[in-house]
């Protein structure tokens, strides 16, 4: 979608990881200390990659794959600047109803999953109005 709309389109990332899922707040910090490093998403398709075995091993397989300063990798998942973005993603996130992921809006309107096969066209169709 980018690339066929590269004016028109922002992807934009929240973070909102489910209770449910012991290693997600870590992989999410972890995501974010990639990031610091200009590796966030090429972490971030890693964890969605693995995210059935994902645990701390896994996480730093991962990091580690990238070549990383792993020290300030370890550093920066433990920030609490990055705790505070992530506790607000969920806090924005339950305001404007997510309840699970992937949850995908478009101009503030939920996407539902049926839709998402019709991206292009609600894309058009919002750039039309």
């Amino acid at each position: 979608m980018l690339e066929k709309f590269p004016n028109d389109v922002s992807y934009v990332i929240k973070h909102f990881p489910l209770s449910n899922h012991q290693f997600a707040h870590q992989g999410a910090m972890a995501a974010l200390a990639a990031g610091a490093q200009g590796k966030f998403w090429e972490f971030h398709s890693q964890l969605l990659e693995n995210h059935k075995q994902l645990n701390d091993e896994k996480i730093l397989e991962i990091a580690g794959g990238m070549d990383l300063n792993m020290d300030q990798f370890n550093q920066d998942r433990q920030s609490a600047s990055n705790r505070r973005l992530i506790q607000e993603d969920i806090e924005n996130g339950k305001k404007i109803g997510v309840r699970g992921t992937p949850s995908v809006f478009m101009n503030g309107k939920r996407i539902s999953n049926r839709e998402l096969g019709n991206l292009p066209e609600l894309i058009i169709r919002e750039r039309a109005k």
